[in-house]
C-alpha cells in the first residue's frame, strides 16, 4: 500500500507533488475495491509547470553527447529489471492483471526500453546534392523538443514506455498524463525508474488529472510540439482536431475491431490457441483483440467445438491465483456495460455458445453466435471477455467481412500455406495483420499503428524516430551565388 502512497503524486521538476484541484481520484483495485491511494487531481497551473520545466530541460538534453543519454537509459533498463517482480504487484493491484499478463507486459516493455537504447545513437544526418555549384546541402534530425504523452489504462506500463523511453532517448522532454485508472503503473511508476537511473529533473514528468479539471491544456499548452496518444477513436478525433489546430503533430493510437480469420486449411489445434490468446488476453482489454473470430463453413463445426472447449474452460476469478487467466475488467462501469451488451446481442437473436457469469468486475468469457449482418456490436470495439463468432463461405467473403466497419488496426488469418495467407493479409485495410498467429502483436523494430479511425502515425523503430524528430535544412554556399538583381 505505501508503494501506491509514495507513487500516486504528482512528479513535476523532479518533485513529488500533492496537486492543487479540489478534488481527488481515487485508485481503487477492480479485483476486491480495495482503496489504493488518492491522488489530488493537477490543475492547468501544474500543467503549464511541467511543460515549463520540460522546455527548459530539454534544451541542455538535446545538447549533450548522445552517448550519456545512453547510458541514462541503459541505468532506466537495470532498474526495470531488478523491480520487475515489484512492476507486477502494481500490475495486479492497480490493473487486476493476471500474473501472467503482468509477466508478458513487463518483457515487452522491457525490449522496447532496450531499443531505446539503441535510438539514442540512431538519427543521423544526410549531405545531399545541390543544384548551384559550390553548394552543400546538409538535412539534419532534431528532436521535436517537448512530447506530450496520453496513456491509456489497459497496458500502462508497455503504452508509456513505448513513447517516453524513445522520446527520451532522441533528445526530448516528456509531460505524461496517465489514464485516471492506471496513475502508478502508467505514470508515477516510471518516473521513479527514471528518477532513479539518474534522468537529470525536468525532462520526464508526470501529472494526474481529467479533462473535467484542465479542459483541453494538456493538448492546447504552447510548449509541447507532439501528442502521442492511446485509447479511444472518439477522445483521439477530438485530440486530433485540437492538435491539428494548434500546428501540433500526433501519433494516435486507435480502437481497433480486429478479426482473426480461420481459412478451410488451417491448422485448427494452432488457430484455437490462437483465437482464445487474441480475445481474451487481459480480459479482452486490448485494442488489438480479436473481436470477431470468422471461420469458413467447411471448418466451423469443429473449430467451434474446440474452441468453445478451450474458453468454458478458462478459469476467471483473483488475478493472484497462478492458474487464473480472466481476471476482472478495470472497473464496475465496464462490467455492467458489457453484461448489457451480451443480454442486448442475445435478445437481438444471437445464441450464447458460453456464457460466463459476472461476479463483481469478473466478467466470464462469453461466445457469441448468430448476430445479424447489420449487428452494431460486429462493428465496435468490445473491450472485455466477448467473442463474436462468425462463419463465411469463401476467400472473396471473409475479405468482405474483415473490411466492413469502421477500424483497421490489426487481423490475423490462419492457413497452411503462409504465401496464401500474405496474399489474403494484402487484400485488408489494416495497419497491422499477421499469418499464422495471435492478432496481439507488437515488435520494437516494426512499425505499429491502424489505418482508417484505428489511428493516424506510427511508433516503433524507424517509425519512431519520424514521430519524435524534425528535420531542419541547411545549406552551405562554398563559393558565390550570382544573384539575378
Amino acid at each position: 500500500m505505501s508503494f501506491f502512497h509514495e507513487l500516486a503524486h504528482q512528479y513535476i521538476d523532479g518533485e513529488w507533488l500533492t496537486g492543487s484541484g479540489s478534488w481527488d481520484i481515487i485508485d481503487f483495485n477492480p479485483y476486491n475495491g480495495e482503496k489504493l491511494a488518492a491522488v489530488t487531481v493537477a490543475t492547468a497551473l501544474e500543467v503549464d509547470r511541467a511543460y515549463r520545466a520540460a522546455e527548459r530541460a530539454q534544451q541542455e538534453w538535446a545538447a549533450i553527447n548522445p552517448y550519456e543519454r545512453r547510458a541514462v537509459l541503459e541505468r532506466a533498463l537495470r532498474v526495470t529489471g531488478e523491480r520487475a517482480e515489484e512492476i507486477a504487484e502494481a500490475i495486479t493491484d492497480e490493473l487486476g492483471g493476471t500474473r501472467e499478463r503482468a509477466r508478458y507486459e513487463i518483457g515487452s516493455a522491457t525490449e522496447f526500453l532496450r531499443e531505446a537504447v539503441r535510438q539514442a545513437l540512431r538519427p543521423t544526418g544526410r549531405l545531399l546534392p545541390a543544384v548551384g555549384d559550390g553548394r552543400e546541402n546538409r538535412l539534419y534530425r532534431l528532436p521535436v523538443g517537448v512530447v506530450g504523452v496520453i496513456s491509456a489504462f489497459n497496458f500502462p506500463f508497455l503504452v508509456t514506455m513505448k513513447s517516453v523511453a524513445p522520446a527520451l532517448a532522441l533528445g526530448n522532454a516528456v509531460v505524461v498524463k496517465p489514464h485516471q485508472n492506471a496513475p502508478v503503473v502508467g505514470g508515477g511508476l516510471i518516473a521513479k525508474i527514471f528518477e532513479d537511473a539518474g534522468l537529470p529533473a525536468g525532462l520526464l514528468n508526470v501529472v494526474i488529472t481529467d479533462s473535467a479539471e484542465i479542459g483541453d491544456a494538456f493538448i492546447e499548452h504552447p510548449v509541447p510540439k507532439v501528442i502521442s496518444f492511446t485509447g479511444s477513436d472518439r477522445v483521439g478525433r477530438h485530440i486530433a482536431a485540437t492538435a491539428a489546430g494548434a500546428f501540433k503533430r500526433t501519433v494516435l493510437e486507435l480502437s481497433g475491431n480486429s478479426a482473426l480469420v480461420v481459412l478451410e486449411d488451417a491448422d485448427l489445434d494452432h488457430a484455437v490457441r490462437a483465437a482464445v490468446f487474441s480475445r481474451f488476453l487481459h480480459q479482452g482489454q486490448v485494442s488489438m483483440a480479436a473481436n470477431r473470430i470468422l471461420v469458413d463453413r467447411s471448418v466451423a463445426a469443429e473449430f467451434t467445438e474446440r474452441f468453445t472447449a478451450e474458453v468454458a474452460a478458462l478459469p476467471a476469478g483473483d488475478p493472484r491465483d497462478p492458474e487464473t487467466r480472466i481476471g476482472p475488467v478495470i472497473n464496475a462501469f465496464q462490467a455492467d456495460a458489457l453484461d448489457a451488451l451480451v443480454e442486448r446481442a442475445v435478445a437481438d437473436g444471437a445464441t450464447a455458445l458460453v456464457r460466463g457469469r459476472t461476479v463483481g468486475n469478473v466478467v466470464g468469457p462469453t461466445v457469441l453466435t448468430g448476430l445479424a449482418e447489420d449487428s452494431p456490436l460486429l462493428h465496435q470495439e468490445i473491450l472485455g471477455p466477448v467473442a463474436l463468432l462468425m462463419t463465411f463461405d469463401g476467400e472473396e467473403e471473409a475479405v468482405r467481412i474483415v473490411n466492413e466497419g469502421p477500424y483497421g488496426l490489426s487481423g490475423a488469418v490462419h492457413t497452411r500455406d503462409a504465401e496464401r495467407g500474405v496474399k489474403f493479409a494484402q487484400r485488408i485495410v489494416s495497419g497491422m495483420f499477421h499469418v499464422n498467429d495471435s492478432t496481439v502483436q507488437d515488435d520494437p523494430l516494426v512499425a505499429f499503428g491502424g489505418e482508417k479511425t484505428s489511428g493516424v502515425g506510427r511508433l516503433n523503430g524507424e517509425a519512431v524516430v519520424e514521430a519524435f524528430t524534425t528535420q531542419k535544412w541547411m545549406s552551405i554556399q562554398h563559393g558565390r551565388t550570382v544573384f539575378p538583381f
